[in-house]
């Protein structure tokens, strides 16, 4: 039996099964605790732990399954001078960036040419850069993923372009999960969001042909966190 066949087995046979009428209710519905949920409800993602320590371990798990290159430094002076060893040992030449408090002093300690995306600027110049460097709304330990914004990652390129995307975050901005991210946009952003809103969750990849990993498919080839 081929792919094809088999498909189309498991369809007829799904088919064997009636479907309830949309809406129909055999039972009357009763409220469910907390702890009977958690029996009867899989949980798809792992649990979080309360703690800073718990949050950002999970995070850090999270990164090396996706290949996410995360490093907790302990001051900015630490993160520059480990970015400053990466654009040398991968020959970068010119970079891109946005405005802001953590990507500004990147920029000046890299001192190389800089593409700031803030204002109009040449696409083709975008393309042509080894890294781009954004800052970020938040960090979610339970997906291991990055939570972006048009307004906080200098629009909708600047992540995408660069072969190697750089997010310079803040401890604060680690999260436990994805509903306080969720949250924390609602508060941020109130009535007013931004057009775009994204989660990073490691370099881009796609397993299409033959179930064979490639990264960098449709977007940067390397991610790299510093949590500052």
């Amino acid at each position: 039996m081929n792919e094809r066949d088999n498909i189309l087995s498991r369809i007829r046979e799904a088919l064997r099964v009636p479907a309830p009428v949309p809406g129909a209710h055999d039972h009357e519905p009763r409220e469910v605790s907390e702890a009977e949920a958690a029996k009867t409800i899989p949980r798809w993602l792992p649990a979080v732990g309360a703690t800073f320590e718990q949050q950002v371990e999970l995070f850090r798990a999270n990164s090396t399954d996706l290949k996410t290159d995360f490093r907790l430094v302990a001051s900015r002076d630490e993160s520059f001078a480990q970015l400053k060893a990466i654009a040398a040992a991968e020959g970068w030449k010119k970079i891109a960036a946005h405005k802001g408090e953590l990507t500004d002093a990147a920029v000046a300690a890299l001192a190389l040419p800089v593409c700031k995306t803030d204002a109009g600027y040449d696409v083709r110049e975008l393309e042509a850069c080894d890294a781009g460097l954004t800052e970020c709304d938040a960090l979610v330990a339970q997906t291991g993923s990055v939570l972006v914004t048009t307004r906080s990652a200098g629009g909708r390129a600047l992540s995408i372009l660069p072969p190697h995307h750089v997010v310079l975050a803040r401890r604060d901005q680690l999260l436990p999960d994805l509903p306080a991210a969720y949250a924390l946009v609602r508060k941020k952003y109130a009535d007013n969001p931004p057009s775009l809103l994204c989660l990073i969750t490691g370099p881009s990849r796609t397993g299409d042909i033959e179930r064979i990993l490639v990264l960098g498919a449709h977007g940067p080839k390397k991610l790299t966190i510093f949590c500052v």
